[in-house]
């Protein structure tokens, strides 16, 4: 008697057969510490033009205190969206100073533009409330981020 998969296992299946780069999307990131106000975090750097766009796309989880920092070439106004993006985020706007410029929460599939309130050099995706459960707020340094200095 064959016995059929669960539902959770099936969900998981057809996921990875209609996304079969969902599983190796960040595989292959670097990743980086980084600490604000003393708490510690560990970071996926999507650093290229590719990396950026796929983002948190297609996930379905993060680990506690990891999120994804996106780097870009110079300090502009940033809009992201989260288009194919399962997991509730919060997003700071970081400043070329390391300083925080504003803090978003962005929910899942929302193809709404949340903007950086300033000229960003990096953005930093977190689970959705992880900034306010820590006390962080636009103003706070962010430590260890490439080419910044402490």
């Amino acid at each position: 008697m064959m016995r059929l998969p669960s539902a959770a296992l099936y969900v998981v299946l057809v996921a990875a057969t209609l996304m079969p780069d969902a599983v190796a999307i960040g595989a292959d990131l670097p990743t980086v510490p980084l600490s604000i106000n003393g708490k510690k975090i560990t970071a996926e750097v999507a650093a290229t033009p590719e990396q950026r766009a796929a983002g948190l796309m297609n996930r379905f989880s993060l680990k506690p205190d990891f999120g994804m920092l996106f780097v870009f070439e110079r300090p502009e106004p940033l809009a992201f969206w989260m288009k194919n993006t399962f997991i509730p985020l919060s997003i700071a706007f970081i400043g070329a100073d390391g300083r925080i410029l504003n803090i978003e929460d962005m929910a899942p599939h929302d193809e709404a533009n949340h903007w950086s309130r300033g000229s960003g050099l990096f953005a930093l995706e977190m689970r959705k409330g992880w900034f306010a459960e820590h006390g962080v707020q636009a103003g706070d340094r962010v430590d260890g981020l490439p080419g910044t200095r402490k």
